[in-house]
This record gives C-alpha cells, sequence and structure tokens, in this order.
C-alpha cells in the first residue's frame, strides 16, 4: 500500500477511480491550473524524540498567559471539582463515539440517561435530549424545531438582548433554511414587551427566543409572555446560563416550550474556548420535533433495569432531508463531564455558587460606581454579570488589567463594558481590579 495508514488497497483505489471515470490520483486535480499547483517538498520539522516532543509543547504552552478573570459573555470560569476528571479519564469513558450497541453499552447508556434526567429537573421541563454541540446551535436547533412545528409559518422572533454570537448563529441557519428571522427591540437592556406583543399578535410567528439572564447580565420578567405566544399558536424558547437556574425561575416555571442553553457553567472549564455541551429539554408533546438522541430506562428479558437509545432522529439514521439535525456530535463526554459535576455539588452547591457570584458581583458593581468613573448601564436586576459604562478610556484600562494579569470586562460599546464575578473571584482579586481603576 503507497499509504499505510490509509484503508484503502491498491485494488480499492483503482476501482474508485474507475468509477470517478479518470485513471490516476493526479487526474483528479487535472483542473487546477500548473501554475498553482504545490510541487515542492513539504517543509516539515525533523523527527523528535518523545522527551523532545514534550518538552516542545510544554514551552509552547507556557506562552499562553494565564489571567485573573473578571468576564463572561457566555463562558464562564467556574470552579471544577477534582473528581470530575479522575471519572472523566477512566477508559470506558474517554471517547467520542456513540454507544450504538446498547447491549454493550449500559454505562454510557446510563450516565446519559442521569445527564438527561438532571437538565429536565434543573430547567424545569418533563423531557431532555442526550446532549447538544454547544448552546448557540442548540438554539439555532430550537428555531428549526419551532418552524417544524408549525408546519406553515417560518417566521421566528429572536430578543436582541440574546449573547450576539448567538444571534449570528441564529441568522446562518435562518439564511440556508428559509426561516424569516426578526429580532425583538430592546429597551433599557431588557426585551420591548411592547414590540413582543405587536409582532407576536399577527399570528405568523412559529416561535419567539429569549435569554435568562440576557446577555448585559439582566434577569428579564416574562411573566404573561407564555400566554401571548400560546394563544398564537407560537414555541416560546428561552435560551439559559445552566448554572443560574439553581436559583433563578427556571423555563419550566415561565411555562416556556423549549429550554436550550449551553451547560460550560456548570463547572466545564474554560479551555481556551471548548469543547462544551448544549442542552436541550422540551414538553413531552415536542419530544418528536426535538433533535438528536434521547436515552431511556426499560427491563432486559430477565426483569433488570436497562438503557436504550429510544429516539434517534439523526440523520444518519434516516433519509438526511427528513432529519431533524444534521450534527452528530451529540458531546456525550462533556454531558458526563456535567453529570458529575451536578451529582458532586447537589441542589445546595450549586446554590452556594450563585450566591457567591451574586455576593461578588454586586460588591464590584457597587465599588466601580463608587470611583465616580463608572456608572450601571441598566436599571435591571442581576445575578453574576452586569453591564456598566464608564468615562475613562477603556483602550487604557484593559491594558493596565492585562498588564496587571487580570482580564476585566469585555467591551461592547465605546463607553461600556461588561464584567463577572463567580465563586472563583476572592474579595482581594475584585479590590485589586477596583484600585487599578481608582489610579487612572
Amino acid at each position: 500500500m503507497s499509504y499505510k495508514y490509509f484503508p484503502h488497497t491498491e485494488d480499492d483505489m483503482r476501482d474508485m477511480l474507475k468509477t470517478c471515470g479518470v485513471k490516476s490520483l493526479d487526474d483528479l486535480y487535472a483542473e487546477i491550473p500548473d501554475d498553482i499547483q504545490f510541487k515542492r517538498e513539504y517543509d516539515l520539522p525533523s523527527s523528535m524524540s518523545e522527551a523532545e516532543v514534550r518538552k516542545f509543547f510544554k514551552d509552547l504552552g507556557e506562552k499562553n498567559k494565564s489571567l485573573t478573570c473578571f468576564t463572561g459573555a457566555g463562558c464562564y470560569d467556574h470552579y471544577t471539582p477534582a473528581v470530575i476528571n479522575y471519572i472523566l479519564q477512566r477508559s470506558e469513558f474517554l471517547t467520542s463515539y456513540t454507544p450504538y450497541q446498547a447491549e454493550i453499552s449500559q454505562g454510557t447508556l446510563q450516565y446519559i440517561f442521569e445527564f438527561q434526567s438532571m437538565m429536565a429537573e434543573l430547567t424545569g421541563m418533563e423531557v431532555s435530549n442526550a446532549s447538544m454541540y454547544d448552546g448557540p446551535t442548540a438554539t439555532a436547533e430550537a428555531m428549526m424545531m419551532s418552524v417544524a412545528h408549525a408546519r406553515k409559518r417560518n417566521k421566528v422572533l429572536a430578543s436582541s438582548t440574546l449573547n450576539p454570537n448567538i444571534l449570528r448563529v441564529l441568522e446562518t441557519y435562518a439564511k440556508f433554511h428559509g426561516v424569516e428571522l426578526e429580532k425583538i427591540a430592546e429597551k433599557d437592556g431588557v426585551t420591548d414587551k411592547a414590540d413582543f406583543e405587536t409582532k407576536v399578535t399577527n399570528g405568523d410567528v412559529a416561535g419567539v427566543i429569549v435569554a435568562s439572564p440576557n446577555y448585559y447580565g439582566a434577569l428579564e420578567d416574562y411573566t404573561g409572555w407564555a400566554d401571548s405566544c400560546h394563544a398564537k399558536k407560537t414555541l416560546f424558547i428561552m435560551n439559559c446560563n445552566a448554572s443560574t437556574l439553581g436559583s433563578i425561575k427556571t423555563p419550566g416555571e415561565w411555562d416556556a416550550d423549549v429550554a436550550v442553553g449551553d451547560a460550560q457553567s456548570l463547572g466545564i472549564p474554560m479551555c481556551f474556548g471548548g469543547p462544551y455541551v448544549g442542552y436541550m429539554c422540551t414538553r413531552k408533546s415536542l419530544i418528536r420535533k426535538m433533535p438528536g438522541r434521547v436515552v431511556g430506562a426499560t427491563a432486559d428479558a430477565d426483569g433488570q433495569r436497562a438503557f436504550v437509545l429510544t429516539l434517534q432522529a439523526r440523520e444518519q439514521h434516516i433519509r438526511r432531508e427528513k432529519a431533524t439535525s444534521n450534527i452528530c456530535s451529540n458531546q456525550s463526554l462533556m454531558a458526563l463531564f456535567v453529570t458529575i459535576y451536578l451529582s458532586v455539588m447537589g441542589k445546595k452547591g450549586l446554590q452556594e455558587v450563585n450566591e457567591l457570584s451574586y455576593s461578588g458581583a454586586h460588591y464590584l458593581a457597587d465599588e466601580l460606581c463608587a470611583t465616580g468613573k463608572f456608572s450601571m448601564a441598566h436599571n435591571q436586576p442581576f445575578l453574576n454579570e452586569f453591564a456598566v459604562k464608564t468615562t475613562v478610556d477603556i483602550t487604557l484600562l484593559q491594558k493596565k488589567f492585562i498588564e496587571a494579569g487580570i482580564f476585566g470586562g469585555l467591551k461592547i460599546t465605546e463607553d461600556t463594558l461588561l464584567f463577572c464575578v463567580t465563586e472563583m473571584r476572592s474579595k482581594e482579586e475584585i479590590d485589586q481590579l477596583v484600585n487599578i481603576v481608582k489610579q487612572l
């Protein structure tokens, strides 16, 4: 064989080339102009020993600068209990493959079942799927789910107070699936209810998507929103920061139809951007419109408890055009991560995380405003994240923060910063940040 890691034999390759109607691999690239084809030797480094490889990547990793994080905006610095990594690294768990053979995958199926159970309880919803790729795509899948449920309606309303990253993913999905996506205006840092009522009243809306907490960290009041949606047979969809649901009103309590978001805040390290894990929970009546896999509990031939993949409406199981989703990665390993985290923390632990985050965030907000250089951007209740306007040069301020080893706030407008405080931040760290502000 020409390439030792390729599974195809020479005969296989000849058969495939014959099917394609060409005689050689080079013929496949015949249409590419000769002057832009790469014909030199690859500039690859010389081989290294195991020790040299380890040192190379160790030196590379040390170039990263670890900063004290006071920023959220969809990625949160929460504590990871040490036990999680020890369990996660067991050989039976450390795989990305989906358990198609239920008879030899009971352990994997059970933890996915437990993940579903915990997420359903956390969101106050009836059912959960076996995790999604990430929060933004889970929200986009919910948008598509609302259109599929409505059948003849393809308009979806999305609050302007959703994270801009989520809105961009929604716009991409909408463009290529023929969905009419319209934004609901914001007013004083929350979704404008009057604009919502006006737009949903027409009766041509398949779904409405809002956030809790929203992008600015504000806790919005959605009293009556579900009633307005249901009166027009419109699905009410809520995107929620999973960790905050340990303390704030759940989507189930708001009478939402679908709850989505990212579960990264449930102890998953920030990890330079991933991997994360999305979640989707809904009503039992909508389970067949829900994308992804659902693990169910049953009994085997001997009457013992067993777990199976109950629903799998993925594109590799059925005709692609009939699939509820074409994303095949269900982030099972990260679902296990979240399951262990919730098992270790429990209800009281999750509530304590939010209480510490709340106290720290409000302390920082008060101290920043006391300097006279900051003021609250919106007069809204918040938990662990808030937006403040400032009179100082944000570029200079952030430079000072970085020099002090602090990632301090995300610039969201020319005069506005978004701060976040979790249970990981101490009073001393908060005071250090405030002292930098005072010195400007």
